[in-house]
């Protein structure tokens, strides 16, 4: 697929969008690209953490099976991605509401079935925070899809993952000189507590520099560093040169109160927290009714195997298949595509599973 420019997309007004917290978004927008004929049976391909509509286009295109000839596939953002409604496109003067996975996943059903007037979906399928949302997709309109591929990501965010996401969130408010107040909630200021915060050049940079450093732990395996796959494919001569190359840039690149925003709803990621199920994440996996490929990667360190298991073992009978990244990428295995070999693999599963079940 041809690259996308950040500004290819489009936006769809939700007007003032009332939240599970209770909190209002006004005026909200979803941003969102489509690729092939609306005619085409539709697949909904959500963003992930951090990640723009633009940085979902590895997976797409006519050599794959995510091919814009045979299929309508729509990547709808994540409030806070900088595309839909986020703290660097609005002008509010109080801190960015709490947005769930629920809330996202509403206003994508709003823009797919409201806009662009389609009332059922070939396949919903994403990585990572993109896994969350399709897991969010089938429990919250399970008879709307046929199919659904989360692939590096679970149905409800686990106590480690939050661990792993307070230590790199602490480490940017510490630039502010501030705490985070916990797992699910944003940064404790003791003046000025109910303003939005502004960061200057300079904390932005040192805030998200460790921002970047503290990822970097996380992204890729122990085994991806053992056998610096950092210097072979990536060509950096040492660590220090990935940091500095890699993970600061990418860190740098994004805004701080956006990554917060996601993050909060990351961490709070649990498809469970909706009616009918309340709480009851059992009874949230059995009513998925869609035929459901779950696929985790062996070296994920914050996406296990462990939890799709999980997962899988309370589908009911033939809902539910799972298979494992053979990789040791980590959660990379899964996403943006710099591991060709896990790509071919990942497009090779998607293709199998859309020819077992696809109609």
């Amino acid at each position: 697929m041809e690259h996308l420019s950040i500004n290819e997309h489009e936006t769809f007004k939700l007007g003032d969008w009332k939240l599970q917290c209770g909190a209002t978004l006004p005026d909200a927008h979803i941003a969102y690209k489509t690729f092939g004929d609306l005619k085409s049976p539709a697949i909904v391909y959500p963003t992930w953490y951090s990640g723009a509509i633009s940085d979902n286009v590895w997976l797409i295109g006519e050599d794959k099976t995510l091919n814009p000839k045979k299929y309508f596939i729509i990547v709808p953002a994540l409030f806070g991605n900088g595309q839909s409604t986020s703290p660097s496109n609005t002008s509010y003067s109080h801190p960015f509401p709490k947005c769930s996975v629920y809330d996202n996943v509403r206003a994508q059903h709003t823009l797919v079935t409201q806009h662009l007037k389609i009332d059922h979906l070939y396949c919903v399928l994403g990585w990572s925070m993109g896994a969350g949302q399709t897991f969010q997709w089938i429990t919250q309109y399970p008879d709307m899809m046929e199919m659904a591929v989360p692939f590096c990501g679970t149905a409800k965010t686990s106590l480690h993952n939050q661990v792993f996401l307070e230590g790199v969130k602490s480490a940017m408010l510490a630039a502010k000189g501030i705490r985070s107040a916990g797992p699910k909630e944003g940064g404790v200021k003791g003046e000025g507590v109910d303003q939005k915060r502004v960061w200057t050049e300079e904390e932005k940079s040192v805030g998200m520099k460790a921002f970047g450093r503290g990822y970097a732990g996380w992204g890729f395996s122990q085994t991806f560093y053992r056998e610096k796959v950092h210097e072979k494919h990536f060509g950096f001569k040492d660590l220090e040169s990935f940091m500095q190359g890699f993970w600061e840039p990418w860190a740098c690149s994004k805004d701080p109160e956006n990554m917060l925003v996601m993050l909060q709803t990351w961490q709070s990621g649990d498809c469970s927290l909706q009616e009918p199920y309340n709480g009851d994440f059992e009874k949230a996996m059995q009513s998925i009714k869609a035929k459901t490929l779950v696929l985790p990667a062996k070296t994920d360190l914050y996406f296990p195997p462990e939890d799709s298991e999980y997962e899988v073992a309370n589908m009911k009978s033939g809902i539910g298949q799972l298979e494992v990244f053979p990789s040791i990428w980590g959660h990379w295995a899964g996403g943006p595509g710099d591991s060709k070999d896990d790509l071919k693999w990942l497009d090779d599963h998607l293709s199998a599973f859309f020819a077992k079940h696809g109609k």
